[in-house]
């Protein structure tokens, strides 16, 4: 990225305060990227237990796949998912409250005596599992906002300030050399100014 200036002093000090605002910034901006790098790290964690704890239940469930083909799928529904936001680093990240679970009346004679455990093994399945997609939409917005505070700790440590600084100086330099231009030849002025009036003073 190249940085836009023009060798004069509002330019320099225009530059110079870009530069003061980056540099008091990225503490802050660094702190907030290891606060978000340590809870994806954690969220991570998070989704692999859900996703092993997922597959415990369902693979649990396996040896009575022959049961459940006697079991009337309609009768148990998600009715409403109740999520709040949490704010993580400055990040909202979703928050599941609870799960809204409708049961369908029915005859209890007419189907399988095991059928009120079978409507509370599936409402535990459906909450990990959905336990599970929330810790991962979680660890995407976190991932998502980790990765662009990376980028703009990258840009203020490795493109801006250097560039400001860089540019600062050659302002700096510009300047000194145009100070010292002046001087010399104010200088020269001065001694041929002094020469015509010895000449003048001869004459």
């Amino acid at each position: 990225m190249a940085i836009k200036f023009q060798y004069n002093k509002t330019s320099m000090q225009d530059l110079d305060k870009q530069l003061k605002v980056r540099v008091r910034a990225l503490p802050t901006i660094k702190n907030k990227e290891s606060a978000l790098r340590l809870e994806v790290k954690k969220t991570k964690s998070e989704v692999t237990a859900l996703s092993a704890k997922y597959e415990e239940k369902i693979n649990s469930f396996s040896d009575m796949s022959g049961l459940w083909t006697e079991f009337d799928n309609s009768l148990l529904s998600i009715k409403d998912v109740n999520l709040s936001v949490a704010k993580i680093a400055g990040v909202k990240t979703p928050v599941l409250n609870n799960i809204i679970f409708e049961i369908k009346d029915y005859v209890i004679f007419n189907h399988p005596s095991w059928i009120l455990d079978g409507i509370n093994i599936l409402k535990d399945i459906a909450t990990v599992a959905l336990e599970k997609e929330v810790a991962a939409r979680k660890m995407e917005m976190l991932e998502h906002a980790r990765k662009k505070t990376t980028q703009k700790v990258n840009l203020y440590e490795k493109v801006q300030i250097p560039g400001f600084e860089d540019a600062i100086r050659k302002i700096k330099r510009f300047l000194e050399d145009e100070e010292n231009l002046s001087k010399s030849s104010q200088k020269i002025v001065k001694t041929r100014h002094q020469k015509e009036k010895e000449k003048e003073v001869e004459q």
